[in-house]
């Protein structure tokens, strides 16, 4: 079983789930409509809809339409096809828990690469207009909301018929295993590996092609874009190229090696990725707010060295892990713990816990960065409105939620090693508060 039936009681599993089919989509179809036809006021949509009630809600959600479908189809087809052919070297992820160690061809950087290069070029080359997409977003994320739905109802049907390794399996309830997911490692054919393709081709991918999609619409309204929106989409493309550019590192975490793929990872990255991740960009758009060259400069700054921070703590983690603690952090010997756990097949094993570098300063630290870079792409946005921050609320709160998540399996697996670790490193994110 996967961790995460332990993790989660029934009871939570029936809340997230009513909760998030009952709220995330609406939130998706209002975040869209706020942003872009009621200049990202709330208290404009809360009117609209305190005045038209249910109808006025029904009468802004916008029906999928052909070109939505061709977009997301010509755009998910491409992005499958550089997935699987571009070449890319072989790189294996962690053992899973029932002994499976999954193999992956790491093309991310290139599959990247190549998306913006021939984005950009269909767009110079008056072959598509990306404004189309910004024309078209309600209709596209309508789309999305239901396409990934039925996405997710066949990966439910996959893990019964046909699941493609040993890591898979029913909890014996059907709204835990379509919420929570069947498998941990679905793949389609030998090489197609489907959690590659949501989270990284789809999700992360789609967040860069916004960002340029928010980026060409307000040149093609405005004739010329806004400082307060490069300093945004740079911010945010320095981010997803540093998403691809570590890849491989990413899938040995916790959404690719322990989160199953079922409707909570899967529908989040096909639908919430592309519509509230973007969403500063989103509502710049419309805003073009002029920061002036000086403090466009120290919000750029400032978010780049967040993004690097963010990087440099999971480059020295891996270095750390690779040289099995034969190198240096910050200069000197790392300071570690070997900690000794027993897996589900009753191996012993050791682990080696980093004590020092920006891993002695908190448990998480990484997530300090993260949360500082995602302000400092939307503060260009000013304060006039509360709902470009969003995402940055929502970020916090998901990754306060995965460091308790992440010392909880911790807990558990390493038991009093652990708890000499937190002796050590007594803080879980913000050193000194938190």
């Amino acid at each position: 079983m996967g961790d995460a039936k332990t993790v989660h009681s029934p009871l939570v599993t029936y809340f997230s789930m009513l909760s998030l089919l009952s709220l995330c989509p609406p939130f998706v179809v209002l975040l869209w409509y706020t942003m872009v036809h009621a200049d990202g006021s709330v208290s404009q949509t809360f009117d609209y809809l305190k005045q038209h009630g249910l109808k006025g809600f029904i009468d802004i959600w916008p029906i999928p339409t052909a070109i939505a479908w061709k977009i997301i189809a010509c755009y998910a087809a491409f992005e499958a096809a550089l997935q699987l052919l571009l070449p890319g070297k072989r790189v294996e992820g962690p053992v899973s828990p029932a002994g499976n160690r999954p193999v992956y061809k790491a093309n991310g950087m290139a599959a990247y690469v190549v998306t913006l290069v021939s984005y950009l070029g269909i767009w110079w080359f008056g072959i598509f207009n990306p404004s189309l997409v910004y024309d078209h977003l309600g209709e596209i994320f309508s789309a999305l909301i239901f396409g990934s739905f039925v996405f997710c109802i066949f990966l439910y049907i996959k893990g019964h018929v046909a699941p493609s390794s040993t890591d898979s399996g029913s909890s014996g309830n059907i709204i835990i295993d379509f919420y929570w997911g069947m498998e941990l490692y679905p793949r389609i054919g030998k090489h197609f590996d489907i959690k590659v393709f949501t989270n990284c081709r789809f999700g992360m991918m789609s967040w860069a092609v916004l960002a340029v999609t928010y980026c060409i619409k307000q040149y093609e309204v405005n004739g010329r874009v806004a400082d307060s929106m490069l300093v945004n989409t740079t911010l945010m493309l320095v981010y997803v190229t540093k998403f691809f550019w570590w890849e491989s590192g990413y899938w040995n975490t916790m959404d690719i090696a322990h989160d199953r793929a079922g409707f909570y990872i899967c529908w989040g990255c096909l639908v919430w990725v592309p519509s509230v991740y973007t969403s500063p960009g989103m509502y710049l758009v419309n805003h073009p707010v002029n920061l002036g060259t000086q403090l466009a400069l120290y919000i750029l700054v400032a978010g780049i060295l967040c993004i690097y921070i963010n990087y440099d703590c999971d480059r020295q983690r891996q270095e750390f892990r690779r040289t099995n603690g034969k190198c240096l952090v910050w200069g000197k010997a790392p300071s570690k713990i070997v900690a000794s756990y027993t897996t589900t097949s009753g191996e012993a094993k050791n682990s080696l816990l980093l004590t020092s570098g920006w891993w002695g300063l908190s448990r998480h630290f990484h997530y300090a960065p993260e949360i500082l870079a995602a302000f400092f792409w939307t503060v260009p946005a000013l304060f006039n409105h509360f709902l470009p921050y969003f995402y940055v609320i929502f970020l916090t709160i998901l990754l306060f939620d995965r460091a308790k998540r992440d010392d909880d399996r911790c807990r558990s697996k390493y038991g009093k090693y652990w708890k000499l670790y937190c002796e050590k490193v007594p803080y879980r994110i913000i050193p000194g508060i938190y």
